[in-house]
């Protein structure tokens, strides 16, 4: 008698790709999804903090005090981030554009960026007054004994006066004009030998306003015919954002910049 052959044995058919596979598939897959976004939103905000190289268009106001006062500034005109905060700080720096005497923003964002266009900006450095006197108050008793040689003319109706070479002003000049009712406006300049040669800061003068506050601005020497205009467009810009305006005005009037 023949024997059936015994019944092979059933063979368990497993799928070609497993339930944990999709499953690690589809969250790897997901993962890398949020990364793109990520990647993609990072970039962009990322670029826009590079394309700025330090500077905001944001107009927040910080409250800063310095000394004896207190100021009310937009964060677009503080010149340095690590300054853009609340509270008492020895200095603050700031920039504005000339003459609308606005702080960073992307219409005049060349002249903040690029260096041959920044001639346009003043740049101001606020810190608590260390001197009795301002640069027109200090004409008379230390200037003066500085200067060596004639005046001679200047530009834009200034006069110029050379400062000895021991004075420690290498290669800068002081221009001067008498102002009815004021002292005399007083500027130390490096005057370049081409107005194609001239700087974002060729220029300085310091003067004290609100309650003990000196303000340091420089600016090019190819606004020099606006000197008048910028000292007295300054005195409004830091008057209007003192917390507590000062009883009695000590510059130039308020005029349009």
């Amino acid at each position: 008698m023949v024997l059936a052959p015994p019944p092979a044995p059933a063979i368990e058919e497993a799928p070609l790709i497993s339930n944990g596979f999709v499953y690690r598939l589809t969250a790897v897959v997901a993962l890398l999804a949020v990364l793109t976004v990520a990647i993609s939103i990072g970039g962009r905000w990322l670029g826009q903090r590079i394309s700025l190289g330090g500077h905001t268009d944001d107009t927040k106001v910080f409250t800063v005090t310095v000394g004896e006062d207190t100021l009310r500034l937009a964060a677009n005109t503080i010149r340095f981030p690590s300054e853009r905060s609340d509270g008492s700080t020895e200095r603050v720096d700031l920039y504005l554009t000339w003459p609308q005497m606005q702080g960073y923003n992307e219409a005049d964002r060349l002249s903040f960026n690029d260096v041959s266009q920044s001639s346009s900006l003043i740049f101001l450095q606020f810190t608590q007054s260390t001197m009795s006197r301002d640069m027109s108050g200090r004409l008379a008793p230390i200037y003066s004994h500085l200067i060596e040689g004639d005046p001679f003319a200047g530009p834009h109706g200034l006069t110029a006066h050379r400062l000895r070479a021991d004075a420690g002003y290498t290669n800068e000049v002081l221009l001067t004009a008498p102002r009815p009712g004021k002292p005399d406006y007083v500027v130390r300049c490096v005057l370049p030998s081409t107005p194609d040669k001239a700087t974002s800061g060729d220029c300085q003068r310091d003067v004290h306003l609100g309650k003990d506050l000196t303000v340091l601005y420089r600016f090019s020497s190819a606004l020099l015919g606006d000197w008048d205009h910028i000292d007295a467009a300054i005195q409004t810009f830091v008057e209007s954002r003192l917390a507590e305006q000062p009883a009695a005005s000590t510059g130039a009037p308020a005029t349009d910049g």
